[in-house]
């Protein structure tokens, strides 16, 4: 194979993989609220507040170490569990994002997570349990 071949198709791969992300969000916006909605909502929701608490100033240091390796865990090609398999196979993904969202929020104000989170307050809430009072 040349190598004129061989760049030509992963520009062609990467293409596809971001036209089936985009897809898959444009779906997810079209789903009914409930369950369904809320939990293809979740991971990206996730991501996104942790990019975002990353760039607060009242996070600690600790709690944005673990945010950037919920990032890159998100991100990463390699997964513990094939994406491919039906049900679990984003599982790993989500468990790792909760345990270090949840690692994070223990030092990290509560109202500077709601204004992080860019989904419905409830499912924050409910990942988070009860707040704590000092």
């Amino acid at each position: 194979m040349s190598v004129r071949l061989v760049v030509e198709l992963g520009a062609v791969a990467l293409v596809l993989w971001v036209l089936s992300w985009v897809a898959m969000a444009l779906f997810a916006r079209r789903l009914p609220p409930g369950a369904l909605r809320d939990a293809a909502e979740f991971l990206p929701a996730c991501v996104t507040t942790a990019r975002r608490l990353r760039a607060h100033a009242d996070v600690p240091r600790r709690a944005k170490v673990a945010l950037l390796i919920a990032i890159l865990w998100v991100l990463s090609p390699i997964d513990l569990l094939p994406e491919f398999l039906p049900v679990i196979g984003p599982l790993d993904d989500v468990v790792a994002v909760v345990l270090l969202l949840r690692y994070a929020a223990r030092t990290t104000p509560r109202e500077v997570l709601m204004s992080a989170w860019p989904a419905e307050p409830r499912l924050l809430e409910r990942l988070l349990g009860p707040a704590r009072t000092p």
